[in-house]
């Protein structure tokens, strides 16, 4: 929706009724990927794209009907063998698309001209679902407020953290709302993937960036080492740095490339890499900061901190030895216990097993502003 935001705005303050479709899901070879979205007017202007041309006729039809009847439409569209002429993909794949009347709210379409870190959630009603005051509900979700509401508390609620948590992994797509049976949201989000800052390029960084990438995150690897910090060892990273960590992470939170969902891995587990590291990374604000080693290692390398001039503040935001306690031996089962680790502490998890807990599994923001 980013293309279209600026022309949505001038049909919102002119008053002028509008109808927007957008991808909600893709297979095969689609054209366009989840998100985007093109937008009629009442007067019969099109702007935007759903397909690059292949279906834009028939999804300017839906539109059309959604002006006419305030109604929002669910579509799919694929190739149809059969007929060649039918309204479909000629590239073989298929697109689902979720037609609704406007207006999108100003706030969303606000923040998104803006290029702010935002999430537009939208409710679609599924067969089964008997709620219509849910239907078509949009929210604007920002990593520390939301506005928007169906009305309902505990649906609220859901949509609202499972937005934040698409947001915060930068994702788009639709997920099924926990309290409603047959009820989905799409949830499209306007934020780059979060980062995973590997460094040490040694055999269970390879296995670390491989669960990063499972996981979404944008991997990189740094080591100041050239024959060990090569492409061919880490094609799982998206980019593999040559340089002294300490000097890269500065840089990049410097260029604000750093952020409060960076995940900072430090597995050099040696005192000339780690300490200038450390020192770096525990006065920033990032998501997790871990650190491989021995408890022995530990002791000498929180010395080394001290002496350095790190707070107790600071040092306690310092993870390690790395990772929860599975039991790991190989790097892959390593990699995991670490994952677990920063997963358990940026969504709020106890690290405990699920069946020796009690309330909620999904960690949902405690209070939603103005939901009870």
């Amino acid at each position: 929706m980013r293309e279209i935001a600026d022309r949505l705005r001038d049909w919102h303050s002119a008053g002028t009724a509008y109808a927007v479709a957008t991808v909600i899901s893709v297979g095969g070879s689609a054209p366009r990927q989840p998100g985007a979205a093109m937008a009629v007017f009442a007067g019969g202007e099109a702007v935007g794209s759903v397909s690059g041309g292949c279906v834009e006729g028939a999804v300017y039809e839906l539109c059309q009907e959604a002006l006419r009847t305030g109604t929002a439409i669910r579509e799919s569209f694929g190739y149809s063998d059969d007929d060649a002429f039918a309204v479909g993909l000629t590239c073989g794949g298929t697109i689902e698309v979720f037609v609704q009347p406007g207006p999108v709210p100003e706030s969303a379409l606000t923040a998104i001209s803006r290029d702010e870190q935002v999430a537009v959630a939208h409710l679609m009603n599924e067969s089964g679902t008997t709620d219509g005051t849910t239907r078509g509900a949009i929210y604007t979700v920002w990593p520390d407020r939301h506005a928007g509401s169906s009305g309902l508390a505990d649906v609220d609620q859901v949509v609202v953290g499972e937005a934040r948590a698409m947001l915060d992994g930068g994702t788009t797509g639709i997920r099924s709302v926990r309290c409603r049976e047959g009820l989905d949201v799409f949830v499209q989000s306007y934020a780059p993937a979060p980062r995973l800052l590997v460094f040490g390029a040694i055999d269970y960084a390879t296995a670390v960036a491989r669960m990063g990438a499972f996981l979404g995150y944008r991997v990189t690897v740094c080591d100041a080492r050239p024959v060990f910090a090569t492409p061919a060892r880490f094609p799982d990273a998206d980019e593999v740095i040559v340089d002294w960590p300490h000097r890269y992470l500065n840089d990049q939170a410097q260029r604000g490339l750093v952020d409060g969902r960076t995940v900072v891995c430090v597995l050099t587990h040696d005192a000339k890499f780690d300490v200038p590291l450390l020192d770096v990374a525990l006065r920033l604000q990032v998501a997790y900061v871990g650190a491989m080693g021995s408890r022995r290692t530990h002791d000498d390398r929180m010395r080394r901190l001290r002496d350095a001039g790190m707070t107790d503040a600071e040092l306690a935001r310092l993870h390690s030895p790395i990772g929860l306690d599975l039991g790991a031996r190989t790097p892959e089962e390593t990699a995991l216990s670490i994952a677990a680790e920063f997963v358990a502490l940026r969504r709020g998890g106890s690290g405990v097993s699920l069946g020796r807990t009690r309330g909620p599994i999904h960690h949902d923001a405690a209070t939603v502003p103005g939901v009870a």
